[in-house]
């Protein structure tokens, strides 16, 4: 129903989503509960319902939603302007810090066990967000040919698609153990590969 909003509805519901992906993030999904949200939204039961009439669970995949966003917002400016192999190194250390600062707790990881990661909300939250994702790192990668820093015959789409694997494989690794080194080697390696494929390309 947010698509037929006002635009002051709208903020109200944006305001609850990101208050309620706060107190997510404090509490825990499995702790957190709909008088914490409203709390810290100052927002009624009333309210709540008519932005999300199916309750906590319409609520947590909005906000899962609003996660997935940030886990793209967070690269910027970096994973928009990926036009030069500085701009890269730049892109790989925002993002090497991102999931250093996250440490051992995913917001978005969280919300699927509770949800389940195999419903159709969520399964798609998470396709698109590969999706742009990997869509962004193409256009990187094809800003580098244009530039004439990379062939033209490489296959972009398939360096994007490993690219963002590292990245998951690094991630995945790094809430496991609590540490960075696999995220950071293998998203250099990454880098690193795909300059090197452009070693002897006339700028």
């Amino acid at each position: 129903m947010h698509g037929e909003l006002t635009a002051k509805g709208q903020a109200t519901r944006s305001r609850i989503v990101e208050g309620a992906a706060a107190v997510l993030r404090e509490k825990g999904v499995g702790s957190a509960t709909l008088d914490d949200i409203m709390a810290r939204t100052s927002t009624s039961k009333s309210q709540l319902f008519h932005y999300f009439p199916s309750g906590k669970d319409e609520l947590l995949v909005a906000v899962a939603q609003f996660e997935a966003d940030q886990v793209l917002e967070d690269q910027q400016p970096y994973l928009g302007r990926l036009d030069s192999w500085e701009a890269w190194e730049q892109w790989r250390e925002a993002v090497v810090k991102r999931y250093e600062a996250q440490g051992d707790e995913c917001p978005l990881g969280s919300l699927f066990l509770q949800i389940g990661r195999s419903t159709p909300g969520a399964r798609a939250i998470v396709i698109e967000l590969m999706r742009r994702w990997q869509e962004s790192l193409a256009a990187g990668i094809r800003s580098l040919q244009a530039a004439g820093l990379l062939p033209a015959e490489l296959d972009v789409d398939a360096r994007a698609a490993a690219l963002l694997a590292a990245i998951q494989g690094g991630v995945s690794i790094l809430l496991s153990t609590g540490q960075s080194t696999h995220l950071r080697a293998a998203l250099g390696q990454g880098v690193a590969d795909l300059r090197r494929a452009g070693s002897g390309t006339a700028p």
